[in-house]
């Protein structure tokens, strides 16, 4: 089985793509004018992010502008007030071929038209220690937090009243991040801050690192150490991201390299040690081909559903070419016991593409779009077919499932389509 690092590099070289943009019958707008309270898609291509219209009732999708940052994104949040939108950028990372030897980590505002959804600078670009690999917004919208990898630590920046990125907050402090931080995200009281720590699978002789629930006090931009959750040590635990039940004291946990998906109890301050339910996430988990890992995972706004998307891009070579090994590209849906929080599979949904890295809901929830990171090589019968990155889109039923509609390829440049999210927009009054 290939690695990570092996396969990005692999997709690199045997793609050939040689432009950004869209193709495949994506719309192109010339100017934008988005209908007040409409929804937006914004997705990321290197250091460009892109916005597009969304016709939810059609389904469909309408390319506008773009904006550039100084270098990769890596992950975007929208503020609270949907009127600003931060983005973590970096020069180093997976998919980033950048030979200078100065690193460039940024976090930047954009100033979001509330009626066209488009964006312009807003005010400077903030230094970052390191790579970020994810970052989030308080509940307030008073503080930006920024999650490292590598080392695995957080950062937290002031918003300053105008949506402007103010000053580090220094803390007070050596905060525990544990292993390979993943995810930062405050709870929905805005309380307590938990960084989720993956950790590490077993490699080149190397052992396993253990994976984490790392949860910090949150007052004022300061955090301070509060409690550790990791079962079993955190061997055989690798948290990836995690999503909030909207009522109820339920968070949802996507362990990547297990391939589950627990659920755990928040009281207050205090999260359950031990999960109080563990679900595969696969439709078929005892036939694992390649690199299988879990992945993102969101909550429906109405708390009936959560959703986790499956991912599968390990390769093997065939005829001097690197192609996909198989695997699920799924979306696992599952209906949540609103008595329990229990959730029950009931559809495992083809993605139309291959490592969807990041999915989302529109406001509505109504349609959901899954994007790609890269384009791969799979067979095609007889023969070799290089598969584009995508954003495929899908109805959501009443029921929850998804209904596959349509999906739009992209063309990276060979470049990752690394983030992809959608804003409701407030409109103009």
């Amino acid at each position: 089985m290939l690695s990570r690092r092996t396969f990005t590099g692999m997709l690199a070289s045997a793609t050939g793509v040689s432009m950004m943009g869209c193709a495949s019958g994506m719309t192109q707008g010339s100017s934008g004018s988005a209908r007040q309270g409409s929804t937006v898609l914004y997705r990321t291509v290197g250091e460009e992010l892109h916005q597009f219209d969304v016709d939810v009732s059609g389904a469909s999708l309408t390319r506008r502008g773009a904006v550039t940052v100084p270098a990769g994104i890596q992950y975007v949040w929208p503020h609270p007030s949907k009127q600003y939108l931060y983005v973590a950028s970096s020069n180093r990372g997976p998919g980033i071929r950048d030979e200078t030897k100065e690193d460039k980590h940024h976090l930047t505002a954009f100033r979001i038209d509330t009626a066209t959804g488009a964006l312009a600078p807003h005010g400077a670009a903030a230094p970052l220690p390191a790579r970020p690999i994810h970052m989030s917004i308080d509940r307030a919208g008073q503080y930006a937090l920024t999650a490292y990898n590598m080392p695995s630590s957080v950062t937290v920046h002031r918003i300053n009243p105008d949506g402007t990125i103010g000053v580090l907050v220094t803390q007070p402090a050596p905060l525990d991040a544990g292993i390979y931080a993943h995810q930062v995200l405050a709870t929905p009281d805005n309380r307590v801050v938990i960084v989720v720590a993956r950790g590490n699978v077993a490699a080149s002789g190397k052992p396993e690192d253990p994976g984490a629930l790392k949860l910090f006090r949150f007052k004022d931009g300061v955090l301070s150490n509060l409690a550790s959750i990791a079962p079993g040590g955190g061997y055989g635990f690798g948290p990836r991201h995690l999503d909030f039940h909207p009522t109820q004291p339920w968070v949802y946990v996507a362990r990547e390299r297990e391939n589950k998906l627990d659920v755990y109890r928040l009281d207050g301050e205090r999260l359950s040690a031990t999960p109080v339910f563990v679900k595969d996430t696969l439709g078929e988990p005892g036939n694992i081909r390649g690199r299988q890992a879990a992945g993102t995972v969101h909550v429906h706004p109405n708390g009936r559903f959560v959703y986790v998307a499956n991912r599968a891009s390990a390769t093997v070579p065939l005829e001097g070419q690197p192609v996909f090994q198989g695997g699920e590209n799924t979306i696992a849906v599952y209906a949540i016991d609103q008595r329990s929080g229990e959730p029950t599979m009931i559809q495992s949904a083809d993605s139309h593409g291959y490592h969807v890295r990041t999915f989302a809901l529109d406001g509505t929830a109504r349609l959901m779009v899954t994007a790609t990171i890269a384009p791969i090589n799979v067979r095609d019968g007889s023969r070799i077919a290089s598969v584009p990155a995508c954003l495929s889109v899908f109805r959501v039923g009443d029921d929850g499932k998804l209904d596959f509609v349509r999906k739009y390829d992209v063309e990276t440049g060979g470049k990752f389509q690394w983030w992809m999210g959608m804003v409701g927009l407030p409109g103009r009054a």
